[in-house]
Formats: C-alpha cells, sequence, structure tokens
C-alpha cells in the first residue's frame, strides 16, 4: 500500500486534479488485486480515472433517472426493465424492440466507464430527456449535482450470499482474480470487493431513501424476482411515468415482463457473445436464480456472512431480510 506524494496530500484537493495529474493521484492509493480504495470504498482500478471525472464534471438534469447498484445483483436485468418503462410509449413494437438487437448495458451506459474514463469531458446534451444512466458508484461518492438535483436514483441489492457466488463467477469469467473462491470470500467479508464494502454500499442508499423517498427507490432482487408486476408498477410510479389503464388491458406489463425476463435475454445473440465495456457478454447472464449460493457456501461461510449482516443491517430495517433469507434457505436444505 503506498501513501499519497506530498504535492497531492499538501497542496492540491482532489477536485483541483488536472486530467494529467488524475493518473499520479490514481496510482498513489492503497491497491489490491484489481481494486484502488478511495474514501472508504474499494473501487476497481481501470474505473478510478472515470469516477474522478464523473464527480469534477457530471451535471445532472432535473428529469435524469440514475440506476445506482453494486456489482452483481440483477444490474443487467434492471436495466432492461428501466429502458423498458421508460422508454415504452417508443417501442411499441415489440417485434423491433432495441433490446432485441442491443446489450442492456448499451442501452443504459456506464457514465464512469463509458463517457468519463477518458481525458475530454464528454457531451451529453445529446441525449433525449429523460436521460438514463448507471454506474456502481455508492451514494457517497455521487457527483455533488445527482445529490442535490431532483432526479430520480433507482437502487437494487440483493441477498449478500448470491451477491458473493455471483461476484466470484463474474471475476472469474473475465479474468479479474486470481484468488481462490475462499481467498475472496474472505476480502467479501472484509470488505473488499469492486465498489464494496457491500453492506456500505447498501445502506448508504437505504438510508437516503427513508429520508428522500421521492428521489431514491430501493428495491430488493428477491421481491422483485417473486412480485414482478408488483414491482414494474412500483418503479413507473416512482419514475412519474405510470402504467395507464389501458396499457394494463393490454397487458403492457407482461409484454416488458417477457420482453426483460432472464431467460428471454439469455436466449438473444446480442448477449451470447463479444464484449461490452470490457466485460464478456455472456458472463453477465449466468444463472439468475435466488438461493444459488447454497451450492458454494459452506454452512461456516454462511454463518459467517450472517454474522457479519446482523452487525452491520443491526437496527436499519434491514436484519430482518437478512435472517428470513438464512432461516428460508436452512429450511430449503434440510
Amino acid at each position: 500500500m503506498s501513501t499519497l506524494d506530498p504535492p497531492f496530500s499538501d497542496h492540491l484537493q482532489e477536485d483541483e486534479l488536472t486530467p494529467d495529474q488524475n493518473g499520479d493521484f490514481i496510482s498513489s492509493l492503497p491497491t489490491a488485486g484489481f481494486l484502488s480504495q478511495y474514501r472508504g470504498f474499494w473501487i476497481t482500478t481501470r474505473s478510478m480515472q472515470g469516477v474522478l471525472s464523473l464527480q469534477k464534471h457530471f451535471q445532472a438534469q432535473e428529469t435524469d433517472i440514475q440506476m445506482m447498484t453494486p456489482p452483481k445483483v440483477g444490474t443487467t436485468w434492471l436495466k432492461a426493465i428501466l429502458f423498458a418503462i421508460v422508454n415504452r410509449k417508443h417501442n411499441l413494437d415489440l417485434q423491433k424492440h432495441p433490446l432485441l438487437t442491443n446489450n442492456p448495458h448499451i442501452l443504459v451506459p456506464y457514465l464512469d466507464l463509458h463517457f468519463y474514463n477518458q481525458k475530454e469531458v464528454p457531451d451529453l446534451t445529446f441525449f433525449p430527456s429523460p436521460r438514463l444512466f448507471s454506474a456502481h458508484l455508492p451514494y457517497t461518492l455521487l457527483p455533488t449535482s445527482v445529490k442535490h438535483s431532483t432526479c430520480k436514483i433507482v437502487h437494487l441489492y440483493r441477498n449478500p450470499k448470491d451477491t458473493f457466488v455471483s461476484l466470484w463467477h463474474f471475476l472469474k469469467n473475465n479474468g479479474r482474480t486470481t484468488d481462490s473462491f475462499e481467498g475472496t470470500f474472505d476480502e467479501f467479508c472484509q470488505g473488499v470487493s469492486s465498489f464494496g464494502p457491500y453492506w456500505d454500499h447498501v445502506l448508504n442508499y437505504w438510508k437516503e431513501s427513508l429520508e428522500k423517498p421521492q428521489k431514491i427507490l430501493c428495491l430488493r432482487y428477491e421481491e422483485l424476482k417473486e412480485q414482478p408486476s408488483t414491482h414494474l408498477k412500483k418503479i413507473a410510479e416512482f419514475l412519474e411515468c405510470p402504467f395507464s389503464s389501458e396499457e394494463e388491458t393490454k397487458g403492457m406489463i407482461n409484454d416488458i415482463l417477457r420482453l426483460c425476463s432472464f431467460d428471454y435475454l439469455n436466449k438473444l445473440e446480442v448477449n451470447k457473445s463479444g464484449t461490452t465495456h470490457n466485460m464478456k457478454t455472456e458472463s453477465l447472464f449466468r444463472l439468475g436464480e435466488v438461493g444459488d449460493w447454497v451450492n458454494y457456501l459452506t454452512p461456516q461461510m454462511s454463518k459467517k456472512l450472517d454474522d457479519i449482516f446482523k452487525e452491520k443491517f443491526h437496527g436499519t430495517g434491514l436484519t430482518c431480510y437478512i435472517l428470513f433469507a438464512c432461516l428460508y434457505y436452512c429450511q430449503y436444505l434440510c
């Protein structure tokens, strides 16, 4: 691990860094494998240029929709859902829908990776309103303009056990770790994971959503899977584009659910091969099931995560959910 050199620590604030100085600043951060520690979170080093530039230059519009999630909680699925909901007036013919020929990550691009990971500040004015963007940023690392605007933020979280298993497969399939399953698990438990600690990422948005329910919507992956129609209507209402009675009668909600289902998206040729944002496209559609962690975590690993999240989520309203998930899958195994 390294420390900041005097020119940075003594004389320059991060928002004063020039694009040429960002590289020196990033290289001075503590690292762990492919990650750099920044303001209490572990950010993929390749994303740091974009994160710094995004914080400094991005100007949110009041009508923006920002999708902010930890990695591997159903991000690709939610991107498809949000795009379909927001753009449904322009894509009535589902046989010609953009999702049939475009990966969801192209239609809902990562701000930090796609636009701000260069030295030049991008021009985003050509995006039609409402602009739909995404990132894995924790709430504390969001640009000030996002926090202070009336733009909407949709956050998704998931049982940490399934999150870790999905993350492990993603890292291995994309060559982003040389550690063993056990070693990566220990790091996850220490908070050393992409855009983690995972519990801090979730809690930051959860607490903000309690104070700003009109601005931030927190969704549970498991509930979205269990009651998709109910949550599609909830999302549309939050985004101030509710489904009309006529749309519901015509089956618009069910049409979107079929179009955005894991099985359907997984079978599309555009999602089977190639890469997007330096990720193997096929690695974005592994399983999508609830409870897959029982096939990978030992009882000792399961208890370790239970104990961590009981402590971290105590008194927040999230503890009961973690305990319920644990009890449910213990019964499932028996």
